[in-house]
């Protein structure tokens, strides 16, 4: 698996050496979860440097690389010696103290960003990724399920907030997938407000927005519900943003593009007079991050390809009043998606 991504990297990147640092790419390329280290790939080398360390568990978890320890040798003399002439690199990952030093240890030599190229690799998920990421949004739609019984008056944010990770966690998720929002009442108008000090009230919007990394890669999922009965303006907030997701969803297969997938939904809030309402975007990929290519945005161009994993998650936050988001996780196929979410999205009064 690593060995062909390697090689379709290469196929794209032609240099001496592509030097890959950043946790999720160590990890894409050779299986290696230490996070401290540097992956450096020539076209007949696989080698992986780190310290001390982490040198038994490197040899565990990438067995096809030579391990270097950087108390012996380090990057850039290794690159030295090789007299390599051209390098790819992350240029968004590379502080400029790195690469200043790695340019001195270089003097001469071509510095290539690859940024681009891996994060259009890692945004078409193969068979174990896809398996991976089914289980992450299962285990978010089990979590969801349990702590229905907490959302009531009386609450605190915090509490549901840690019941989620809870039920995750025991269930085999390695942890929550990024900091869980939990936002009641008025808070629920801040579209990342994760969970407070915030008592829940009888007639509060209630926005849970959460998920979870199994075996490294991300779910996320959100549903909003109401505490007692809707009032017709929460009602009518809550199914535009239904009808939103649902065109959203609607929208999603191969060859469109994230902003065609986005105006389908947004059209739909607007036309309600909510426009204004909803700031961010539709939606982002999943993977290794929580946040990765491709974008579901106003300003995206790109066509989305079978067989990524993107959020389809349109909201309406009123200041004063509160806020709804409904969000799923979905596959990219050919004719349209696939739904791993599964919880229900009609409007819950609890």
């Amino acid at each position: 698996m690593h060995f062909r991504r390697i090689q379709a990297l290469q196929r794209k990147v032609k240099a001496d050496y592509i030097l890959i640092c950043s946790p999720e790419n160590l990890f894409y390329y050779s299986g290696f979860t230490g996070g401290e280290g540097t992956v450096l790939l020539g076209k007949n080398e696989r080698l992986l440097f780190t310290d001390s360390r982490y040198i038994v568990q490197a040899k565990q978890e990438a067995p096809d690389f030579e391990i270097k320890n950087v108390a012996e040798q380090k990057v850039s003399q290794f690159l030295a010696e090789k007299k390599a002439t051209s390098i790819g690199y992350e240029a968004e990952f590379v502080t400029a103290g790195a690469y200043l030093r790695l340019c001195e240890a270089l003097p001469g030599a071509v510095w290539l960003p690859v940024d681009e190229e891996v994060l259009a690799q890692r945004a078409v998920k193969d068979a174990h990724e896809f398996s991976m990421t089914c289980r992450a949004a299962e285990l978010a739609d089990e979590a969801f399920t349990k702590v229905l019984p907490m959302l009531k008056p009386g609450t605190r944010e915090k509490d549901v907030a840690l019941a989620l990770e809870w039920e995750m966690r025991k269930n085999g998720a390695q942890g929550a997938s990024f900091e869980i929002i939990c936002a009641s009442g008025v808070r629920s108008a801040m579209p990342h407000g994760v969970a407070g000090e915030k008592i829940m009230e009888k007639g509060d919007f209630v926005t849970l927005d959460f998920g979870c990394f199994f075996e490294g890669y991300a779910s996320d999922m959100t549903r909003t519900v109401v505490l007692g009965r809707a009032t017709e303006e929460q009602r009518n907030i809550y199914e535009t943003v239904l009808r939103a997701q649902k065109a959203g969803l609607s929208a999603i297969r191969a060859g469109i593009t994230g902003k065609e997938a986005d105006a389908a939904a947004r059209s739909i809030i607007e036309e309600a007079g909510y426009g204004e309402n909803f700031g961010h975007s539709l939606g982002h990929g999943t993977g290794l991050m929580i946040h990765e290519a491709p974008t579901l945005s106003p300003r995206s161009e790109k066509e989305l390809s079978t067989g990524m994993l993107v959020t389809v998650e349109p909201g309406i936050y009123v200041e004063g009043l509160g806020g709804v988001r409904i969000e799923d996780l979905v596959c990219v196929q050919q004719n349209g998606h696939l739904n791993l979410t599964k919880s229900d999205k009609e409007l819950l009064e609890l």
